[in-house]
């Protein structure tokens, strides 16, 4: 019976972006919020400068996530373009290059040797690629599944700022209590689905998420512009 292990690093791709955009749209709506009704605003005012800052933040979060890890895998092609084209030039120095990597991790020589040359032999182009330049198909950057997960996850969080100012009445209060609740639980589950104590990870995102609604609120009260 094959054995299958289940390892949180493939999830490293979509949860980083998820969790980013989820814990974006919380706090930047709910700041946006608060900041606004701070400055004593109407309930319609604030709902419409909610509802800008979801689709705006929704549209940049999956342009940023794109642009950035489109980088990133451009990065990685060109890479693999290279090492295909050191492997047809010299695939004899291709081979001494990864027996001295598995020299480098404890092999014998020898045995390093032949691991290299079976490896090579099946696809030395993984091999490379794996143990050389570290890319995997676990983790190569994904750009689409990266804005659309942010998109989507930040649309997410910041209809619960936008969902309290719309059912409770329009107190700065409620919004921050629900958006930190809201955040206290997202640092959470995101920290159990990475293998990390869910304590730990509540109390990262919740601090930043209250510190950015405080200072918010203290400019809307500070200025009383009404938007």
């Amino acid at each position: 019976m094959k054995h299958r292990e289940q390892h949180r690093s493939g999830r490293i791709g979509w949860l980083r972006a998820a969790v980013l955009g989820a814990d974006d749209g919380i706090v930047s709506t709910a700041s946006l919020i608060v900041g606004v009704a701070s400055a004593a605003s109407s309930r319609q005012q604030i709902i419409l400068a909610g509802i800008a800052g979801l689709v705006a933040g929704a549209l940049s979060m999956a342009a940023g996530e794109y642009v950035s890890v489109s980088s990133q895998a451009d990065t990685e092609r060109a890479d693999l373009a290279r090492e295909k084209r050191e492997l047809a030039a010299d695939p004899q120095a291709e081979e001494d290059e990864l027996t001295g990597i598995y020299v480098g991790r404890g092999l014998d020589r020898d045995l390093a040797r032949q691991v290299a040359r079976q490896l090579m032999a099946k696809d030395a182009l993984v091999a490379h690629a794996r143990d050389e330049l570290g890319l995997t198909e676990e983790l190569a950057a994904r750009p689409l599944q990266a804005a659309f997960a942010s998109a989507a996850t930040f649309a997410a969080g910041a209809a619960v700022p936008i969902l309290a100012i719309v059912i409770a009445p329009p107190n700065v209060f409620i919004v921050a209590a629900v958006s930190l609740v809201c955040l206290l639980g997202l640092g959470a589950v995101a920290a159990r689905a990475g293998g990390a104590p869910a304590f730990t990870g509540a109390v990262r995102v919740g601090f930043w998420g209250a510190l950015a609604m405080a200072v918010t609120a203290g400019v809307g009260r500070l200025f009383g512009a009404v938007v």
